[in-house]
């Protein structure tokens, strides 16, 4: 970074109210001298600008050279500080500026003038040269801005002042023909802006910025080589908030889906749940109408169980479950009661057969009745016989089982 100090030679005459550059000539000066102010500013913090106007009354220095930029700023955009009209005096103003670098603070700042010319120039080309050879040997660096109209004479006059101050190509020359482009847009690329070194480093922003244009190129309106900290934590931020829009953005795609996934699930889980209570309710209803089932079922089989067996103690406990099962179920007490009265029948019909049996002589008068049959014969003696052998047994058998009475 070059350490300089320069002062700003402006072009305040008449010629400055044209319009051939939009939108005067003379804003159009002020817009570049802002840029160039805060590009030497910004370069190095120890460089200074100075400014000074060339007609109106006489040579006037707005602005020592200083590093406060706000204050170069200020005495551009005053109405009161820059007077417009006259004609401009460059050997004058040329040879003030170089008086005020003269007594600059830090003498181990290089020297420089820009001086802006946008009107004819009234001296001739050999009081330029011998300028120009005084600027040499005090080794003051000189670039010159000529814009507004075409002029040979004009432009013959800047370049032998120019060739006469040049010192090892530290001194340059621009020419800008009126047109649509600005006079900072034309300035960023050429050495004027960009230094002895061939580019500050600093891109327009921060000029433009200066010049009130806020640096509208630069992303986040910021220039990363004057403020590259702030840059990357503006674009930081800006990455972190694309991603979360993303994922809010995703996340509001996804909830559709995710509801009718939850609603489906939700609609199953009912569907199952409505058919496990179904099941349960047929469960429990088949097992409360099964478990009486079971039970007569039971029942029934024991009372069959029971109306099989001929003892009579078996009766007595027929009697009983018949009893119990009265409370129960009264079509298993008739049942039961059925059962009990065959028995009884088959009983009176087993001793009516054995009373027949022991009448042989109806049994006789029977056989001799029936066509084909010899009482006498001795096999039918013998049936008869074996009857009532077994009749006299179930007799004997009834007397033993009967329990004996008290005796008194």
């Amino acid at each position: 970074m070059v350490l300089e100090a320069t002062m700003i030679c402006i072009d305040n005459s008449e010629w400055m109210r044209n319009g051939d550059y939009s939108p005067s000539r003379f804003q159009a000066q002020a817009d570049a001298v802002n840029l160039i102010s805060g590009a030497k500013t910004q370069s190095n913090p120890e460089n200074t600008v100075g400014i000074l106007t060339m007609a109106g009354k006489g040579v006037r220095v707005l602005t020592t050279p200083t590093t406060d930029l706000g204050k170069i700023l200020a005495c551009m955009h005053g109405t009161l500080d820059v007077e417009i009209g006259g004609e401009m005096n460059m050997t004058a103003a040329i040879q003030v500026a170089q008086l005020a670098l003269k007594h600059r603070q830090n003498k181990n700042q290089q020297q420089r003038i820009i001086v802006f010319a946008g009107s004819p120039v009234k001296f001739d080309k050999k009081m330029l040269e011998l300028l120009g050879k005084k600027l040499k040997k005090n080794s003051v660096a000189l670039d010159i801005v000529n814009f507004g109209e075409e002029d040979d004479e004009k432009t013959d006059k800047l370049e032998a002042l120019l060739a006469a101050a040049n010192n090892n190509e530290s001194s340059h020359i621009v020419h800008i023909p009126p047109g649509p482009n600005a006079l900072s847009d034309v300035l960023i690329s050429t050495p004027v802006f960009n230094g002895e070194a061939g580019g500050s480093g600093f891109a327009a922003a921060a000029a433009a910025a200066a010049a009130g244009g806020g640096g509208g190129d630069f992303e986040f309106g910021v220039d990363p080589n004057l403020d590259p900290e702030l840059a990357l934590a503006l674009r930081v931020s800006m990455e972190e908030e694309r991603a979360r829009q993303e994922a809010a953005a995703k996340r509001a795609a996804d909830e559709p889906s995710r509801a009718e996934k939850v609603e489906g699930a939700s609609s199953n889980s009912q569907d199952v749940s409505m058919v496990h209570n179904t099941d349960d309710k047929a469960a429990e209803e088949t097992g409360n109408n099964a478990a009486p089932m079971d039970e007569v079922n039971a029942l029934l089989h024991q009372a069959i169980a029971l109306s099989m067996q001929t003892p009579p103690s078996d009766s007595v406990v027929r009697d009983v479950d018949m009893s119990e099962a009265t409370h129960e179920d009264q079509e298993l007490a008739i049942a039961l009661q059925l059962s009990m009265q065959e028995d009884a029948k088959d009983g009176s019909s087993q001793s009516d057969m054995s009373k027949v049996l022991e009448d042989q002589s109806f049994m006789s008068s029977v056989l001799a009745s029936l066509p084909g049959v010899d009482p006498n014969d001795p096999s039918v003696k013998d049936l008869l016989a074996s009857l009532q052998g077994q009749s006299e047994q179930s007799e004997e058998k009834k007397k033993e089982d009967k329990p004996p009475s008290d005796e008194k």
